[in-house]
């Protein structure tokens, strides 16, 4: 493999329009800026998932970040139909659109409280345990985390002062308010629980002063990402990300590409956009690897379009691939990371992640995305903690049907009312607003915090 093709030109899009423009948002120390302002919480192990989920229920419910509260009503009628003989029948769900949200947040300036639960730290090997520590330290120095909670048990494959390790390798140290509960270290599980829910208090009330403040749209980090994808996605709202994903890249701000099955048969394509060899290997390496290790379990690339990728019309993962591929834009290839590894060049680089909806989002978060750009044909509501992630429909059919979990509607591409061009302009201004905290994403809306480490090894 050898990097760029000579002949390869790329042809840099007007960026007029975004010239001297900026995004609001939270300015941290080592110079990145977060689109949000969150509150994460790490366990080490699996063990700590139910005790997350008490810390969760009582923070989000006190503090205003619950997003149930219509279906607590909705269920509370129920009983109470229930518990006088009434016709169940008649509780008709059109009741739950009269029910309005709790927004009374304590903390205008903290976007969220996020946990990210998971199944592993421990049982399966010590590599397993090692790529989880990368993951978790990422999401402790992404850009839009503003303070972390630790939960420990103590004995697990994944011990705290080795996750503590990863996180102080972080380019300029880690200079976050951190807190740090071991369970078998505390005198009970109330304690642990309290503690850890007041001292958490207390850093939100520091995180709270923290405000949003003008950056340029180079300090932007957009993940491209497709899920749920038709026979409309590689003609409509896959080039519209790709031209504004070009927009970004000519602004200074960076793209990530990920989802390495999905780039099976558009690999010399990529690799004609690679600026020297080395980065033409290690992608080739990357691919090549990850490929044996599907072929060793009677899998492969070649079986990655979905069932309900095939019913509408992509029916080889050569045409899925070159769909998704144009995501990214067609600008030159700056960089290939393996997982968790972080972006630090602007412009496209390329993430190794599976094609997993979620196992692709969480990695492309860990390497530094604090916007994420998700299209979709079919619908799927999928998002993630830390960040925002943004739903455009491939079809105006879908977001006409499933409009609550859709942003951005590409249909007007197919119909002939708008160009490509003209729809990734608007994206990249639904991504400004976005990152200003102007508009929420509906899967921010929805709390669709969805988290799956990539675990690449057997268990034990």
């Amino acid at each position: 493999m050898h990097g760029r093709d000579a002949d390869y030109k790329w042809t840099v899009p007007d960026v007029s329009q975004f010239a001297g423009r900026n995004f609001n948002g939270y300015h941290r120390k080592d110079g990145q800026v977060g689109t949000a302002n969150y509150w994460l919480f790490i366990p080490t192990v699996f063990c700590e998932n139910r005790n997350l989920d008490v810390i969760r229920e009582a923070l989000h419910n006190e503090l205003g970040y619950a997003v149930t509260d219509k279906y607590k009503q909705y269920t509370r009628s129920l009983v109470e139909a229930y518990s006088q003989g009434a016709d169940l029948t008649q509780k008709n769900i059109e009741s739950l659109h009269q029910v309005s949200a709790n927004n009374k947040r304590i903390f205008k300036n903290v976007d969220g409280i996020k946990f990210l639960n998971h199944e592993g730290g421990c049982g399966g090997t010590r590599q397993d345990a090692a790529i989880l520590g990368k993951l978790l330290a990422a999401y402790a120095n992404h850009p839009n985390v503003g303070g972390v909670t630790i939960l420990s048990l103590g004995c697990q494959n994944l011990q705290t002062k080795d996750l503590l390790e990863e996180i102080e390798k972080h380019q300029g140290g880690f200079d976050k308010p951190l807190f740090v509960f071991e369970q078998q270290g505390s005198r009970s599980e109330e304690q642990l629980i309290g503690e850890a829910i007041r001292r958490t208090f207390e850093g939100l009330v520091e995180l709270n002063k923290q405000e949003r403040k003008p950056a340029g749209l180079d300090k932007l980090c957009i993940g491209v990402k497709c899920g749920g994808s038709d026979g409309f996605s590689g003609i409509s709202a896959n080039p519209a990300v790709g031209y504004c994903a070009d927009l970004v890249v000519a602004l200074g701000g960076k793209v990530l590409l990920a989802e390495f099955p999905e780039l099976c048969g558009a690999e010399q394509n990529l690799i004609d956009r690679m600026s020297n060899k080395d980065l033409a290997e290690k992608f080739s390496h990357l691919m090549r690897s990850y490929n044996d290790q599907a072929m060793k379990v009677g899998s492969g690339f070649h079986m990655n379009p979905s069932p309900g990728n095939i019913r509408d019309g992509l029916i080889t993962d050569a045409i899925k691939s070159l769909g998704a591929a144009r995501k990214g834009g067609m600008s030159p290839v700056v960089d290939v990371l393996d997982y968790t590894e972080p972006a630090t060049k602007p412009g496209l680089s390329l993430v190794c992640t599976p094609g997993n909806d979620v196992e692709a989002t969480t990695g492309k978060a860990a390497s530094g995305a604090t916007l994420i750009l998700f299209t979709t044909g079919l619908g799927t509501p999928t998002g993630n903690p830390v960040c925002p992630t943004i739903k455009i429909s491939t079809n105006s059919a879908l977001t006409k049907r499933m409009g609550d979990i859709i942003d951005i509607d590409t249909g007007p591409v197919i119909e002939g009312e708008k160009t490509i061009e003209e729809m990734g302009r608007d994206i990249l201004e639904y991504c400004i607003k976005a990152a200003s905290g102007e508009v929420i994403p509906k899967a921010v809306q929805l709390n669709q915090d969805d988290f799956i480490p990539w675990k690449r090894g057997v268990s034990l």
